[in-house]
């Protein structure tokens, strides 16, 4: 139906005859001239019809032009022409179609909002086909397109092997909430969809398949946000004979050169490294975003004897910590201002920030200087750096809850004084802790996940040093997103029965729900490791939006809805009888 796409009409083709296809972009009636913008996939291409006397082939295209409509569905054919006005904001603006046959092929009814409009993202999710019409929706699409390509073609030709692992799985609930599927010819029994490929990639690696890697679906049910879903796409990754080094080595080249491929964009030529432990210190996440230059400064040995208990308090416990922010220019900040980093910081667990605020001229204000001799408060203001024209805020509290909120407004921070730098800043986090543990539940949970194998080889070390063992895991950081999470592997079905157990998960409870696993593990497992990218992270970041629904076709909302489709939906009873389900109406109490 076509012989040239709208966006790559270009000089060379001047004098020639051509058909192209598209939608009606703008259509401009100028009585003497009609202009229309036609656009595909490829860009845009001025169509010029000039009226002709009437009667005349021209007349009838003109007649077909001056009645066309925003998003007709066109076909046209034409000469190329070199344009008089031209239009440098295009690749096409040197050049126009001059018309000699129009054919509607579809026409639009009135539209919700045009493409080049950027309505609600809830009309653009209702309307997805037409916001993905829109020429930036294209850009971010085309970009994810790129950067699976790249990741193929560079895996493909180093030897790894593209292996799909099953949808319909076993639910192993060790993390997130499993989607369930009633299984039809099994009555009250379900499948589960997959979280991660991760246990059937470590059993191929039991098979002898040295390298694997998949472009997964996954599935979670959980909260969503910006940088969530619940299905996403992740690159899935698992390498025999491997040490961490041999995984990070190779994907770090395998990111760099995919980011030089899809986005022209150089990385570091060697990512730096940093424990979690120094990455918790000095930044309160382990997710760094190293754009921002701003640090968290420990004060417990200079408030631990202050007369403010909430600092002493926390300086005086082995698991508590009382860290400082200084944030330049932060004297600048309103009471009200101070208020509502306050409230931000109330939103990862604080229940109060003091701060320290020293005006241009030097002057000092401070809820918190009642509570501290002369000399220990200047001390105090010097170990920080803090001077004229700073804020240094201030937590205190346990040591995990303190760094979350302080990090979060170290981030925030960056944000609103403008301190986040241009470019890419890479980063692996190692040497995460084993395990944490939760209050609620009164157990170890695992930091990575229940396979993960610990720094140590000796189980008896293991079980005597459960709370401060270090797990073999990683992560690659990029300005402040984790784009990748991986580990070394348990190998060994004795220590994997040892974690099972500092997990609170039974001998029984182990068999019931991972025994496919442990029985792998017995017939010589090699020492293996993986990783896996979140494709949809990524593409988000390469092309330049902070939400990764921008970069998926068909999204959810926030609540978890697809509009367009209207999913989830109730199901019919009879339908729902086919695969023994009953649906029990929701306790109002």
């Amino acid at each position: 139906m076509r012989t040239h796409y709208c966006g790559l009409v270009d000089e060379t083709l001047i004098g020639q005859t051509i058909t192209l296809a598209g939608w009606t972009d703008v259509a401009r009636n100028l009585g003497g001239v009609c202009f229309v913008d036609l656009r595909d996939h490829e860009g845009i291409v001025q169509v010029t019809v000039e009226p002709g006397s009437p009667g005349s082939t021209n007349a009838e295209v003109f007649a077909v032009a001056a009645s066309l409509g925003y998003e007709d569905v066109l076909q046209v054919e034409g000469v190329v022409r070199a344009r008089q006005a031209v239009n440098e904001k295009i690749p096409t603006g040197k050049v126009e179609v001059i018309a000699t046959r129009i054919t509607v092929l579809s026409k639009a009814a009135p539209l919700p909002f045009h493409a080049h409009e950027n309505p609600g993202e809830e009309t653009r999710l209702r309307y997805r086909y037409l916001d993905l019409r829109r020429p930036e929706m294209q850009r971010m699409q085309r970009t994810r397109i790129r950067l699976v390509q790249a990741l193929r073609r560079h895996l493909d030709a180093d030897g790894f092997q593209d292996i799909e692992t099953p949808i319909l799985t076993k639910a192993t609930p060790e993390g997130a909430r499993d989607f369930l599927v009633p299984a039809r010819m099994h009555a009250g029994e379900f499948y589960a969809l997959p979280q991660s490929p991760q246990l059937f990639k470590q059993i191929l690696m039991v098979a002898g398949f040295d390298r694997y890697y998949q472009i997964a679906r996954c599935f979670r049910d959980e909260a969503l946000r910006a940088d969530r879903q619940l299905e996403f796409t992740q690159l899935d990754m698992e390498f025999a004979f491997v040490r961490e080094r041999d995984v990070q080595d190779y994907v770090e080249a395998m990111v760099r050169a995919v980011f030089r491929e899809v986005v022209d964009v150089d990385l570091d030529a060697q990512f730096p490294r940093m424990t979690w432990a120094e990455a918790m210190r000095r930044y309160g996440s382990d997710k760094p975003d190293l754009r921002i230059g701003l640090e968290l400064v420990d004060v417990a040995d200079l408030v631990k004897d202050s007369g403010f208990a909430v600092f002493s308090a926390a300086a005086g416990d082995p698991d508590g910590r009382v860290a400082a922010l200084r944030i330049p220019g932060g004297a600048s900040l309103s009471r009200k201002q101070i208020d509502e980093y306050a409230a931000h910081a109330a939103k990862y667990g604080a229940k109060g920030l003091a701060y320290i605020k020293i005006d241009e001229a030097g002057a000092v204000s401070s809820p918190i200087a009642k509570f501290f001799d002369e000399a220990a408060f200047a001390a105090l203001i010097a170990h920080v750096g803090a001077g004229n024209g700073d804020i240094v805020f201030f937590g205190a509290g346990g040591y995990n809850k303190v760094s979350d909120f302080m990090g979060a407004l170290r981030l925030k921070a960056g944000k609103d004084f403008g301190l986040v730098q241009d470019g890419w800043k890479p980063l692996w986090v190692t040497d995460f802790p084993m395990f944490e543990w939760d209050e609620e539940a009164q157990r170890y949970v695992a930091l990575h996940h229940p396979f993960t194998a610990p720094a140590v080889d000796d189980i008896a070390d293991l079980r005597a040093n459960a709370r401060t063992a270090v797990s073999r895991g990683y992560d690659m950081v990029l300005n402040g997103n984790e784009i990748g999470g991986g580990s070394i592997r348990i190998h060994r079905p004795e220590m994997q029965s040892a974690v099972f157990e500092l997990l609170g998960i039974g001998e029984e409870e182990a068999r019931a729900k991972f025994g496919f696993l442990l029985d792998a593990l017995n017939y010589g497992a090699p020492p293996h490791g993986g990783i896996a990218f979140g494709i949809d992270r990524i593409a988000a970041l390469m092309a330049g939006t902070e939400s990764i629904r921008d970069v998926i076709p068909f999204p959810k909302t926030t609540t978890a809805q697809c509009l367009m489709t209207g999913a989830p939906s109730p199901i019919p009873d009879g339908q729902l009888a086919e695969v023994h389900v009953q649906v029990r109406a929701e306790s109002k109490s």
